[in-house]
C-alpha cells in the first residue's frame, strides 16, 4: 500500500457509488430484467427442452444444453428480450452448443441403436415413437419441425431464425411431415 492512501473497509467496496452487488441490484430496471426473464424461463423452458430433446434424442444431454443456453440469454437478456422469438433464441442456442459439442466428440464410436432406449425412458410429455422419429429425419427437417411446430413459431420467424427463405421452411416442413406420417401411420392388415 503507496502512502497516503489507506485500506477500505469492505463495506465501502459497495456503497451507492462503489462497483459492488448492491450498486448493480441500485441500478434502474435490474430488478424488472430478472422479473422478465424469470417469467420468460418459467413459460419457455419446459418447450425449449422438448424442442431441443427433439433434436438430440438424449435427455440429459438436452437438459444440460438447455440450461446452459439459458444462462446465455440470462448474461445477454436486454439484447435477447428483445429478439422476435427469445424461445426460438435459446433453441438454437442450445443447438448450436450440441454442435460444438459433437464436434468435440466427433471421434467417439456410436453404436446402433443406442438412443432407442434412452427415447423410451426419457419421454418429457411427448410421445416416444414421435421423438424416435424427429430425430431420425435430416437436421434441417428436424430443426423446422422443432420451431414451428413445438414452438409454434410463424414461417417467417422459422426462417430468419435459421437463415433461410420462407418457401424452404415450407418445403423442409412438408418433407418432414410426409416422412413422419409415414413412420407414425399404423399400417392396415
Amino acid at each position: 500500500m503507496s502512502r497516503g492512501t489507506r485500506a477500505r473497509p469492505p463495506s465501502e467496496d459497495f456503497s451507492a457509488g462503489g462497483k459492488g452487488i448492491k450498486a448493480l441490484m441500485r441500478k434502474p430496471g435490474v430488478e424488472r430484467e430478472r422479473a422478465d426473464f424469470a417469467d420468460f424461463y418459467q413459460r419457455s423452458r419446459d418447450n425449449c427442452l422438448r424442442a431441443v430433446l427433439g433434436g438430440t434424442g438424449d435427455r440429459a444431454l438436452a437438459e444440460d444444453l438447455v440450461a446452459e443456453a439459458f444462462a446465455r440469454a440470462w448474461s445477454s437478456w436486454p439484447k435477447v428480450s428483445r429478439h422476435p422469438a427469445p424461445a426460438a433464441w435459446v433453441v438454437r442456442t442450445a443447438l448450436n452448443l450440441r454442435v460444438s459439442w459433437w464436434r468435440r466428440r466427433r471421434r467417439e464410436v456410436a453404436l446402433d441403436n443406442h438412443d432407442q432406449e434412452r427415447l423410451d425412458r426419457d419421454n418429457v410429455g411427448t410421445d416416444g415413437a414421435l421423438l424416435n422419429a424427429v430425430h431420425r429425419l435430416p437436421r434441417r427437417q428436424r430443426e423446422v419441425v422443432v420451431l414451428r411446430i413445438w414452438l409454434d413459431l410463424d414461417t417467417q420467424s422459422v426462417a430468419d431464425e435459421l437463415g433461410i427463405s420462407a418457401s424452404t421452411v415450407a418445403v423442409h416442413l412438408s418433407r418432414a411431415i410426409a416422412t413422419l406420417r409415414a413412420h407414425l401411420t399404423p399400417v392396415a392388415s
